[in-house]
């Protein structure tokens, strides 16, 4: 009969989490973020190679060192292809799995079969947990998130069992987790909690120490990565006192989420003004509950273990070492939102003990309720658009995605409204340099040079060194006829970005413009030298070294430019006339 109801239970958990999120296997990738781990990057577009999998060890692209997650997305490729429905489904199975494993482990651990079924049901379908699913960029939390029951579940074996061979397993599956995303190096912290709670084993501190010298590795490594690539903000920018004042308010904020998911958005921006108050408010909070459920442990010890468990694995995105600009985040609740979910369920259970019709029927209520609501929340994730949209809809003063939305849609050719969305995100952040650099290129392409202008200035003067911003300042300047000007501009982009064919490129185009033939033909030889099949680079090569009487150069670069374009008129008649002069 146990058997036969945990084989129910598995059936109803897999087919809750595949409802919910079907939608997904019909979504494409989005613009954030997935470009940089999947969609444009090359080493993954590759697909599963040796030297992908040397690469996949000995990176740390996009701010963190993990391997297996490189290896993962590389063989969806290689399976699919840049398919994203399937990318999506890797995503959704491994999390659909987690979720099964999540209900053996802590029945495994506890005993008690419904409450450990609740909490996974939580886990699979809590629309917290949307983000870290239905975001192909975001393999990193399903990934590693699997490994966490994985290793509980070898810990569960080895605690039972004492032995090397279960204490390795343990200690590798750990390992394979941290290899996947750095989140997991608070785990042996978690596995103290649960020697205590509900394994009453006392404190086995000894046997936890390769795994804290696993997490010290990780760690270390993880923040190097970070510092090289500058995604850790500094305190100039962030100072400590305002990131402690948000680390406490997002403890509290995530609980609320958890309680009351509404509003969920991609991306929160970091709180302005004083927050002093609050800060002190949570932090209040946090004291209480955490001294109430020390005190509660001999009667309730499920109450600390869960509440710990979530203190203990949200401390690495807390925000006191700041990676990015966001507040807080959905996806850092993926495993944190567990110790939530055992002390509330729990708790629950044991409140409404002589109340089985109460019991059930607020378990039912809750689990309809986050079915349909993570339902709903998945439907935002189809598109960039829809994506970028509610957030701003959810949130307030939310430049980035003001700014994401605006670069899909000028992407799209809504050049208008893609104006108008920069607009609104230099108002949020004046001094957000990319914002005044889009905002001048599309208004550029608006053919509205005047207005472009001040904007590409604004660009320049708070970040001298951004990228293409002298680029785009010389095309506009040349628009308005001021061509001293404009090439001065291109020659700066030169100098920033000598391996830039379109710097070179415009320079030339800027040099010719003013008779200077011979500085000209030097800049579209770079050009060609960077781009040897650019057509336009050759002819105008041609073009200057004929001016200068260079004939076999310019009859050389002519003949390129047809081998690479048949269909060239203007080559073929350049070339015609060189040699009919020859």
């Amino acid at each position: 009969m146990a058997k036969s109801r945990n084989f129910g239970i598995y059936v109803l958990l897999a087919i809750a989490v595949f409802a919910a999120y079907a939608p997904v296997l019909h979504f494409d990738f989005v613009t954030y973020d997935d470009p940089d781990y999947v969609t444009a990057n090359p080493r993954v577009q590759a697909g599963l190679s040796a030297a992908g999998i040397a690469w996949a060890f000995g990176a740390g692209y996009a701010g963190n060192w993990f391997p297996l997650t490189w290896l993962s997305h590389m063989l969806d490729v290689s399976l699919f292809g840049l398919d994203a429905g399937w990318h999506h489904f890797t995503n959704l199975w491994l999390h659909a799995l987690s979720t099964l494993l999540w209900f053996a482990v802590l029945q495994r651990l506890t005993g008690a079969r419904w409450r450990s079924a609740l909490v996974a049901f939580l886990f699979g379908l809590h629309p917290l947990h949307v983000e870290s699913v239905a975001w192909v960029a975001e393999r990193k939390d399903v990934l590693s998130g699997l490994f966490w029951p994985l290793t509980l579940w070898a810990y569960a074996a080895y605690t039972a069992r004492p032995g090397v061979w279960r204490y390795t397993a343990t200690l590798a599956l750990f390992c394979l987790g941290l290899m996947a995303k750095p989140m997991i190096v608070t785990l042996p912290l978690v596995l103290l909690l649960l020697d205590r709670w509900p394994l009453r084993r006392g404190t086995k501190l000894l046997e936890k120490l390769p795994f804290f010298a696993g997490s010290l590795a990780i760690s270390i490594l993880t923040f190097l990565v970070h510092r090289d690539i500058g995604a850790a903000a500094t305190l100039t920018l962030i100072p400590l006192a305002t990131r402690l004042e948000n680390a406490l308010i997002s403890y509290c904020a995530y609980v609320l989420q958890m309680l009351w998911p509404a509003n969920l958005a991609v991306f929160y921006p970091y709180p302005q003004g004083s927050l002093a108050i609050p800060a002190a408010l949570a932090g209040i909070a946090i004291a209480l509950v955490t001294a109430f459920t020390i005190r509660a442990f001999p009667r309730r010890p499920y109450l600390a273990a869960g509440w710990l468990w979530y203190v203990i694995t949200l401390l690495p995105v807390i925000g006191l070492v700041q990676v990015g600009a966001q507040a807080r985040a959905d996806r850092y609740t993926y495993i944190p939102m567990i110790g939530l979910a055992i002390a509330l369920v729990w708790g629950a259970a044991e409140a409404l003990d002589r109340r089985p019709r109460i019991r059930m029927s607020a378990a039912i209520a809750v689990c309809a309720a986050c079915l349909a609501l993570t339902w709903q929340q998945v439907q935002y994730w189809r598109d960039s658009v829809a994506l970028y949209r509610h957030a701003i809809a959810v949130t307030d003063e939310n430049y980035v995605a003001h700014y994401n939305l605006a670069a899909v849609l000028e992407t799209r050719g809504d050049l208008a409204e893609a104006a108008a969305e920069l607009r609104e995100t230099v108002r949020i952040r004046p001094r957000f340099a990319p914002a005044h650099s889009e905002l001048g290129q599309v208004l550029g392409k608006l053919g509205l040079p005047g207005e472009a202008l001040p904007a590409l200035q604004q660009a320049k003067s708070l970040q001298p060194d951004l990228t293409d911003i002298d680029l785009r300042l010389g095309a506009v300047l040349g628009s308005l006829g001021r061509a001293d000007q404009a090439a001065d501009a291109f020659a700066e982009a030169v100098r920033l970005q000598p391996g830039n064919g379109d710097a070179h490129y415009n320079y030339g185009i800027s040099l010719a413009q003013q008779g200077k033939l011979h500085d000209a033909a030097r800049e579209f030889r770079a050009t060609v030298q960077l781009r040897p099949s650019d057509v336009e680079a050759r002819f105008n090569l041609g073009i200057a070294a004929a001016s200068l009487g260079r004939t076999d150069e310019a009859v050389a670069q002519f003949r390129e430019a047809l081998r690479l374009r048949p269909q060239f008129p203007e080559a073929q008649q350049e070339l015609g006339r060189l040699i009919q002069v020859k």
